[in-house]
């Protein structure tokens, strides 16, 4: 995992900080005349710089803090928005709850995870990191780590929100597909989605969510996977 170690955060210190630096807008030259075959053409050079933000991720030493290695800088241009997608997949065994959205379902097997396995959460919390350019969830929160060992995944959604904040965006819309054979969501939905809005913190008309099942193809089809696909809107706040 590649991220940055800060040498003088404190215990109260925010995960990840972010630095602005504004370059100015420059325009490109006059156009140039170039004759090509005799016949005279115009063109500008590429040399258009525009306004960018340079993001330095550091971590905290506090509890709830990451422990990185090395520092991460991004580019990040200030956009009016930014569109992310989420993945996630996790095999579903006996003896674990099933948690989607921060909601338990009821069924005979849930999430194998190293976290509450909260298929829907993550898949949303990568598509806000994937929206913001910044790393997946994977290296923000390792599974090799003990601390997030049967951790609520609403801890993740709320540090995508932080950053979100912290980088002067605000969900435009998200779109949300669980694909799973059983158990049946529908009884569920609007539960999920309420609950998701708000740890989102956004207004439930943004917030889409959809299942489907695998049609018994493969192992989502045959019970032993549940599967989201997550699409989100950041707009500039």
């Amino acid at each position: 995992m590649a991220m940055a170690t800060s040498t003088q955060l404190s215990s109260s210190s925010p995960l990840f900080h972010y630095q602005t630096t504004k370059k100015p807008f420059l325009l490109p030259p006059a156009a140039a005349t170039i004759s090509v075959h005799g016949v005279s053409t115009s063109r500008r050079p590429k040399c258009l710089s525009l306004s960018h933000r340079s993001s330095v991720i550091s971590a905290s030493s506090a509890s709830s803090a990451v422990e990185v290695n090395e520092p991460v800088k991004k580019s990040v241009r200030t956009l009016p928005f930014r569109v992310g997608h989420g993945f996630d997949l996790h095999r579903l065994e006996p003896g674990y709850p099933l948690i989607i959205g921060g909601i338990d379902i009821p069924h005979d097997r849930g999430c194998e995870a190293h976290s509450d396995g909260d298929v829907l959460l993550h898949c949303v919390v990568d598509a806000i990191l994937g929206a913001l350019g910044l790393p997946d969830i994977g290296q923000i929160f390792p599974d090799s780590d003990p601390k997030w060992k049967g951790a609520a995944s609403s801890v993740f959604i709320q540090e995508a929100v932080r950053l979100m904040d912290e980088a002067g965006y605000e969900i435009g819309n998200l779109d949300a597909t669980l694909i799973l054979q059983r158990p049946k969501i529908s009884p569920h939905k609007e539960t999920i989605r309420s609950n998701l809005s708000k740890l989102l913190g956004a207004d439930p008309s943004v917030v889409n969510l959809k299942a489907k099942t695998h049609e018994k193809v493969d192992s989502l089809g045959e019970n032993r996977s549940i599967a989201a696909h997550t699409v989100i809107l950041l707009m500039k706040k």
